[in-house]
């Protein structure tokens, strides 16, 4: 019922619009008075007069009836299948919600059954009285705008001023989620802390996030350094980056500055499908095909290869972010003034020289930015890294050996059914929270490098 509701809001919308702007029409007349703003204003005028209390009361509706709803189908229920706390009540409602949709396995109580045709009817009530209700409030919207009409009447303020407070709440959104999310992380990492030494797990050489069963056992109470998972990170970090840098930024030269307008129709579209192809299909690469391919060559020449390494993960992992270097920085490159070019050349510099001195330098703040959003996906990626490095906590630098990474121990400790009042869980919240702290590091420093250099060349 809820798309009826907003298939008959974006109807009412539109002929609102187009009510508005033929009134325009029709009190036009030779000679007479000019309107201040534009038919179009106007009809926009009407369309917001009408979507607003529509819009308002779907958003206030569709959340309260439910729960208006709920508390009195338990209501209607006798006294002895009345819930005792919040478990039984969920148990109790998720029951007659099964009924009511035909979706209940067996033969229901005659209670529940009841329950559920009273919620079936009190559900279609509210949603046609809140399609009766919104029409009537649009009916009135569009009558009030419709009156407002006149030459002297300024829709095109009113309207502009309604555009600037949605941008602002779509902008307000964004922060207050942002704030929601290190504000969520923050607590639970608190919590952690509370448990177990900051200095430790910051600095300690051992992770162990398993519980032991028996009380003699070594890890019982968990050990929680994260400096395995912080080296392990930055080696695939910066294997993937000594692949994906030089290729991806020597592509785009060659895309900007040396090749044909044909060969770059095909070059550039080619090379930005890595950025589409899945992390899972990288994973299956890296795991059943690169992982073998090093063991084999390693073992050729006498090296001992892990099954899982960091440097497989690391390989394919550059060969994914290829695209978040190369595009970025041919666009920035291709937008640097072609003036800065024609005066080095006619200086007497080669083109070589030009690309080397004068655009690279120039386009520097934006490569800089196009790294720095490379490192970012190397760090975040997860799958890559548990198909083809493994889960093993090992504090080394060595590529040919089985590491892993923060992303991939966050994600292990919150598989399955977990206690939200572990030390073990809450440890991935600590690891959630020093990532976001090394990503804002990242941007700052990305922001650092922009702001020197775009002043030189502004």
């Amino acid at each position: 019922m809820s798309t009826v509701y907003l298939a008959i809001l974006a109807a009412a919308v539109l002929v609102a619009f187009l009510a508005g702007r033929g009134r325009v029409a029709a009190m036009q007349v030779a000679g007479g008075p000019k309107f201040h703003s534009l038919p179009g204003y106007h009809g926009w005028w009407v369309a917001i007069a009408v979507a607003a209390p529509m819009i308002g009361l779907f958003a206030l509706w569709s959340p309260l009836a439910p729960i208006a709803i709920e508390h009195s189908v338990l209501a209607s229920l006798p006294p002895s299948l009345q819930p005792a706390d919040d478990l039984a009540r969920a148990t109790l409602l998720r029951e007659i919600h099964n009924v009511a949709a035909g979706s209940f396995a067996g033969e229901p109580r005659p209670e529940i059954a009841a329950a559920a045709g009273h919620l079936t009817t009190w559900t279609t009530l509210a949603d046609w009285g809140r399609l009766v209700v919104g029409l009537l409030l649009g009916a009135l919207g569009a009558r009030y705008a419709l009156q407002q009409i006149q030459p002297g009447f300024r829709s095109r303020t009113v309207v502009e001023r309604v555009v600037l407070w949605i941008m602002i709440g779509c902008s307000t959104v964004a922060i207050l989620t942002t704030v929601g999310i290190v504000s969520s992380v923050l607590f639970e990492s608190l919590r952690f802390f509370a448990r177990y030494s900051w200095f430790d797990f910051l600095f300690g050489l051992q992770w162990s996030p398993q519980t032991a069963i028996r009380a003699d056992q070594v890890g019982q109470s968990g050990a929680f350094g994260a400096v395995p998972l912080f080296a392990g990170t930055a080696l695939i970090m910066l294997i993937a980056m000594c692949v994906a840098v030089p290729i991806g930024l020597f592509s785009a030269i060659y895309m900007a500055e040396y090749a044909s307008p044909r060969v770059r129709a095909v070059a550039k579209p080619v090379l930005e499908v890595l950025a589409g192809v899945p992390t899972v299909v990288y994973g299956f690469f890296a795991a059943l095909t690169m992982a073998p391919l090093i063991r084999d060559a390693g073992h050729a020449v006498g090296l001992q290869v892990a099954s899982e390494s960091a440097l497989a993960a690391g390989l394919v992992m550059g060969v994914m972010i290829i695209p978040f270097v190369s595009s970025l920085s041919d666009d920035i490159i291709n937008a640097v003034p072609q003036a800065l070019r024609d005066g080095s050349y006619a200086m007497g510099a080669t083109k070589s020289e030009t690309i080397r001195k004068v655009v690279l330098p120039a386009a520097l703040p934006g490569i800089v930015s196009a790294v720095m959003l490379a490192v970012s996906r190397a760090v975040g990626e997860t799958m890559i890294v548990v198909m083809a490095a493994g889960l093993s906590a090992n504090l080394t630098f060595n590529p040919l050996e089985a590491v892993t990474t923060v992303t991939v121990q966050i994600k292990t400790l919150l598989v399955g059914d977990q206690e939200f009042d572990s030390a073990k869980t809450l440890s991935a919240f600590a690891l959630g929270f020093v990532l976001f702290f090394f990503t804002l590091a990242l941007n700052v420093i990305a922001l650092r490098v922009v702001q020197k250099y775009r002043e030189q060349y502004d």
